[in-house]
């Protein structure tokens, strides 16, 4: 089978290896019990705790970072001791662990430190099981094999605010307990990744000797370096999502809809994740990233000058999409353009170029909001969104 004749089920059994599906069920569980806390966060924490988006930015930026921060050594060590469960393991257990704790918050700072252990978990887990996913999978099928990781960590975002809505309900809008439940699906995630995922043997060649940074970096090539630098100027423009969920609440959709909103977002993501990879093998992976940028660039204007309500509702299913075309796409064009024995340090230098711009990202926004308006701070992310693209367009590729 060609890399173009993608049609047909052997497709779908060749890109879909166990471990890919252990992964993605993993995901969907693991989402579940994030996602019944995320979109209730940013109420929680400037109703609750009297929070304003200055501290909102911080408290994502430095989470996001933390965790890209720790995704470049798991990344690094998984190729250097050739095993790659182990972080996978201990990184959801840390993260199911913390992150029902929010409920017992008093401040944002203590929001804020519970952010960061969480990540701490993420950063363990993420660089090492996206590099398991390109072991398992031939070349050919990676961009459905992480289109469908995507589309089943939505599938928990479905779940998990469906969930939140259905306790706010019965325990009388409750936020605190539905933070505290949300330990049930991210225990069932654990006792999946011990029982159903097999290590794979790796491929030798990996560095030894004490970590590098500088050695990580110069070991790849050019072509990849220049496509992390791309992605380092989008995510400059790419806050936390908070942010559309406080621009909505602004917007008057009301704080019992949140998540329901949250939901519309994560269908439309699931719906084009698969789709949005098979298309990045069959037409290149570039072609499919850019065309998401710009989506995201459309939308991020579109929420500049939003004034109504279904204005929100509208932009979030669009920006769904963008998602959908980028979130696996990115990663499949990391592992075709990395050295095979050096894929977790590919995708630990990956995440931590998302990371380096996270922070920034996201704190610059909430001051651009608080000081010149959201019509500002929306406009700024959809510049840069159309900066890359044009950049990536520009792009040779060279893959390892």
């Amino acid at each position: 089978m060609s890399e173009r004749d993608l049609s047909g089920p052997a497709t779908w059994r060749q890109g879909l290896t166990r471990n890919v599906v252990i992964l993605g069920f993993v995901s969907l569980l693991n989402d579940a019990a994030s996602e019944m806390i995320y979109p209730l966060l940013p109420v929680f924490l400037t109703t609750v705790l009297g929070a304003g988006p200055a501290a909102l930015g911080m408290i994502e930026g430095v989470a996001e970072s933390t965790a890209s921060l720790l995704k470049l050594y798991s990344g690094y060590l998984s190729d250097r001791v050739k095993r790659r469960k182990g972080w996978v393991v201990a990184g959801y257990s840390i993260s199911n662990v913390i992150r029902p704790l929010i409920a017992f918050a008093g401040s944002w700072v203590q929001v804020l430190a519970l952010r960061f252990s969480d990540r701490v978990g993420k950063g363990l887990r993420t660089s090492p099981r996206d590099a398991m996913i390109a072991d398992s999978t031939p070349p050919e099928f990676r961009g459905m094999a992480y289109g469908f990781h995507r589309a089943m960590d939505h599938g928990g975002a479905i779940v998990g605010p469906l969930i939140a809505t259905g306790l706010l309900l019965l325990y009388q809008d409750s936020i605190s307990t539905v933070f505290l439940l949300s330990f049930i699906p991210g225990t069932l995630a654990v006792v999946l990744l011990l029982a159903g995922l097999r290590e794979k043997e790796a491929v030798p060649g990996a560095g030894s000797g004490p970590f590098s940074f500088r050695s990580a970096w110069t070991e790849m090539p050019g072509s990849f370096r220049k496509y992390l630098m791309i992605i380092l100027i989008f995510t400059l423009g790419n806050s936390t999502d908070a942010f559309l969920l406080v621009r909505a609440q602004s917007l008057g959709v009301p704080i019992a809809l949140l998540p329901t909103i949250w939901v519309a977002l994560h269908v439309v993501k699931m719906a084009f994740s698969v789709p949005g990879g098979m298309l990045s093998d069959r037409l290149g992976r570039k072609r499919i990233i850019v065309a998401g940028w710009v989506v995201y660039a459309l939308v991020y204007a579109g929420f500049a000058f939003a004034s109504r309500q279904w204005h929100v509702w509208a932009l979030f299913a669009t920006y769904g999409i963008y998602f959908g075309l980028t979130e696996g796409v990115e990663k499949a064009l990391v592992a075709d353009l990395a050295p095979v024995h050096l894929r977790g340090s590919a995708f630990g230098l990956y995440h931590l170029t998302v990371g380096i711009g996270a922070f920034p990202a996201s704190l610059l926004f909430g001051l651009a909001w608080e000081r010149f308006g959201a019509g500002v701070a929306f406009g700024m992310g959809a510049g840069l969104a159309l900066v890359s693209s044009v950049m990536l367009a520009m792009l040779r590729e060279r893959k390892a």
